[in-house]
């Protein structure tokens, strides 16, 4: 397998896909509830994002990648967030222009998040992989239309030991499962609900998100068959690139290094709040 070397360009189009599929998060959630107040704007070369309140979307990504930021275009992206009463977020690259990054210290913004982007090329072998049963009892179905609300249940319960289920997190992860370029997986272990994901595949890139597990079911390779299953469907795809998120050192982490992934680098999200002055 060919090994990643990370440029501009790479963390370019890394940044741009996963900025894209917020935004189409953004539009369906649009779609679902149009009196969340929902807003997208293009911003030095990424986009800013508002899905309500305290959203996990509700964030900057992708921007700085286009060269110099000039005061005038953070003075747009801070008003962006002021004016709906929220905290600037700014998910940042590390090869982001040195313009853009120093605007941070300048205006006082606290890093509260790392977060490593981990990526591998996707290879024809990856379709063979796919599993088709498994004699751990682990099984894997495509979710249909009408089940989103079973697997966005499944997705936010297996996440709540860190965020608690509510229906503001329920509401965003049925806004990614029925946004434009997301399928949505379903796994089962001896028939019972164990856990889901999400993969989006966009411009050549098979976007690896929204995977959890149950409790009662961890340990028992529902992880692995769920990443192995999107794999298989990133090269039917024709991507060429499969990316995922995982805070440093977790489990996330040592799951999907056992599955050829490495760390290309460790995005920083810096934060405002403009009502603490």
């Amino acid at each position: 397998m060919s090994r990643l070397m990370l440029d501009l360009a790479l963390a370019r189009r890394i940044e741009l896909a996963e900025a894209r599929a917020a935004a189409g998060a953004a539009a369906a959630l649009m779609r679902l509830r149009p009196d969340t107040g929902v807003a997208v704007d293009e911003i030095a070369g990424g986009y800013a994002v508002y899905c309500g309140p305290n959203s996990p979307v509700t964030q900057a990504v992708g921007l700085g990648l286009d060269g110099p930021v000039s005061e005038e275009e953070f003075d747009h992206l801070e008003e962006f967030y002021r004016s709906r009463k929220e905290p600037a977020r700014v998910e940042t690259c590390p090869l982001a222009d040195a313009s853009f990054i120093e605007q941070f210290g300048k205006r006082c913004y606290r890093v509260t998040e790392f977060t490593n982007v981990m990526a591998r090329p996707v290879s024809e072998s990856d379709t063979a992989s796919a599993p088709q049963s498994s004699s751990t009892g682990v099984t894997i179905e495509r979710v249909a239309a009408e089940n989103i609300d079973l697997l966005t249940l499944t997705v936010s319960q297996g996440f709540a030991e860190h965020l608690p289920v509510t229906q503001e997190i329920l509401g965003v992860m049925r806004a990614f499962a029925s946004a434009d370029h997301v399928e949505c997986y379903l796994a089962r272990w001896n028939g019972s609900v164990a856990g889901g994901g999400i993969v989006i595949v966009r411009d050549g890139i098979a976007g690896l998100f929204g995977a959890s597990t149950l409790a009662g079911f961890r340990n028992r390779g529902v992880q692995t068959a769920l990443l192995k299953t999107r794999m298989a469907r990133a090269a039917e795809s024709g991507c060429d690139l499969a990316v995922c998120l995982a805070q440093p050192g977790s489990t996330s982490q040592r799951n999907v290094v056992r599955q050829g992934f490495t760390v290309l680098y460790t995005r920083v999200k810096f934060e405002r709040d403009f009502a603490a002055g």
